[in-house]
């Protein structure tokens, strides 16, 4: 992983810059990145590639077809056949040991449950495949005649198995007449510098100390019950602070994804919409929603709960169709029931809110707000970290100290302090606050020169300093976890 992490930064990225700088005219770039982002996506999986390009083909085709018929029902067969066979191949691959196993448990067989090895990002390309026919049979797009172009939208690198889940409708223009100026290949280049240094500095070291102070996954897989035992005596200090390496771990972590494939987006023309908005200053778990992960949010509320009737149709349909949203939300994370169960905890939550407590909320102090809403989401995220409910009571009693476990422990209190400059730079890098730092420089640079000549110099030395402290990082530790691996 450090190797690949490595080379694609310092090879396979220079090498698809410099050979789509050379291009003239934007077919030519189309085709570099086509080829580029078919040797990435084989890099990683060498056979599911013909599944990408064979759903590609598929939905290619099915779109033609919705925009040259004109009989309703007739395209409405040509939708569900193309949602049939996109949802019935993701569900094979995702979803199939998980229905097997509960069988299983339920009824005895089947005695084996195959092995099936989830590709890469299908949950990603899978959902832009879908909203593209959709938008098509919603003639809110035309068809793209030109199948590789169409592959180029479902493979293209930057955001392929990481996400964002980006639209065809919103990457149409970019793909056909894009232009690239050198501010937005500059900007580029300090967002994905940026995402780089949040990923591999922070990230992974929130990541490493969670193990730490809890118990690594690896663990928990190869020998649960020496893994219960061992949860069952850290130090309820411990599970907090674990906990909250876990938080600021798992949304560094998908946020730099995010910022890299936006930054990559922008050397290249293309102009991805923001998937992350600081979601932890949120004021409630409605506000949380419309920060956290935008792209999959407004997914389910454009293609699953306004096609359900929204909040059109009485309250009791709102609720019900509120329920199969986080139900599906939580399924999509993950085939395991304490992913349902997370989306649940949400809907919970988020039907509470409707109920009256968003009104309360507003009126509240922020403060207030805000530590009610970081609450809900730190406990979430137990349901979300732990695929074994076994572990789930014993994490909830032990911060507590519920299960003859300390309050604190030496470990856990030289952990603390040894790591407290961190946690200070953590917790800022979850907030606004230096970006508003750098909006405020940037509006006074056209005032005073001075400011101008002292951004100008950062823009140059914080990319480069990222990109060398990253590199090191990569080489010096072998701890390069990727949570979203599994979606």
């Amino acid at each position: 992983m450090v190797f690949s992490s490595l080379l694609f930064i310092f090879a396979f990225l220079p090498l698809c810059l410099a050979a789509y700088s050379l291009c003239k005219n934007n077919t030519a770039r189309n085709i570099i990145l086509l080829i580029f982002s078919l040797i990435f996506y084989t890099w990683g999986e060498p056979v599911y590639v013909l599944l990408l390009i064979s759903m590609t083909f598929c939905d290619w085709l099915m779109a033609i077809l919705l925009d040259k018929t004109k009989g309703q029902t007739v395209r409405r067969l040509i939708l569900f056949s193309a949602c049939t066979i996109n949802l019935g191949l993701i569900g094979v691959f995702k979803y199939t040991g998980f229905i097997l196993t509960n069988v299983q448990n339920i009824f005895g067989v089947p005695g084996v449950i195959p092995k099936i090895i989830l590709p890469i990002g299908i949950s990603f390309y899978t959902f832009q495949l879908l909203s593209y026919v959709v938008d098509v049979y919603r003639k809110e797009v035309p068809s793209q005649k030109n199948f590789f172009w169409l592959l180029l939208y479902s493979s293209l690198f930057h955001q392929c198995i990481a996400g964002p889940i980006v639209r065809y409708k919103d990457v149409e223009n970019d793909i056909l007449n894009r232009r690239v100026n050198h501010r937005e290949i500059a900007e580029g280049i300090t967002r994905f510098t940026v995402g780089l240094g949040k990923k591999v500095l922070i990230a992974n070291t929130c990541g490493s100390l969670a193990d730490t102070l809890l118990v690594t996954d690896s663990l928990m897989a190869s020998s649960p019950t020496e893994a219960l035992a061992e949860l069952s005596t850290r130090s309820a200090a411990g599970l907090w602070l674990g906990m909250l390496f876990y938080m600021l771990q798992i949304y560094l972590d998908f946020s730099a994804y995010s910022d890299m494939a936006i930054g990559m987006g922008l050397m290249t023309g293309f102009h991805f919409k923001e998937n992350f908005n600081y979601p932890y200053i949120a004021k409630s778990v409605t506000d949380f929603w419309r920060r956290w992960h935008i792209s999959l949010s407004t997914f389910f509320r454009d293609y699953v709960y306004i096609p359900l009737g929204g909040n059109r149709k009485g309250k009791l349909k709102t609720y019900r169709n509120l329920l199969i949203v986080w139900f599906l939300t939580g399924l999509w994370h993950g085939a395991s029931w304490n992913f349902v169960l997370w989306g649940l905890f949400f809907f919970v939550f988020l039907c509470i809110e409707k109920l009256g407590l968003l009104k309360i909320l507003e009126k509240t102090p922020s403060f207030f707000s805000r530590a009610y809403l970081l609450l809900v989401v730190y406990f979430g995220w137990i349901l979300f970290r732990f695929s074994d409910f076994r572990f789930i009571p014993i994490v909830l009693k032990g911060l507590f100290c519920q299960n003859g476990n300390p309050l604190m422990d030496f470990e856990t209190k030289t952990l603390f302090f040894g790591n407290i400059f961190f946690i200070v730079v953590a917790l800022i890098a979850v907030t606004p606050a230096i970006k508003l730092i750098g909006d405020k420089l940037k509006s006074k640079s056209t005032e005073k020169k001075s400011v101008f000549v002292i951004l100008t110099i950062l823009n140059i030395i914080l990319p480069l300093t990222l990109l060398v402290l990253s590199a090191i990082s990569l080489v010096g530790d072998a701890y390069n976890p990727f949570i979203y691996f599994q979606f």
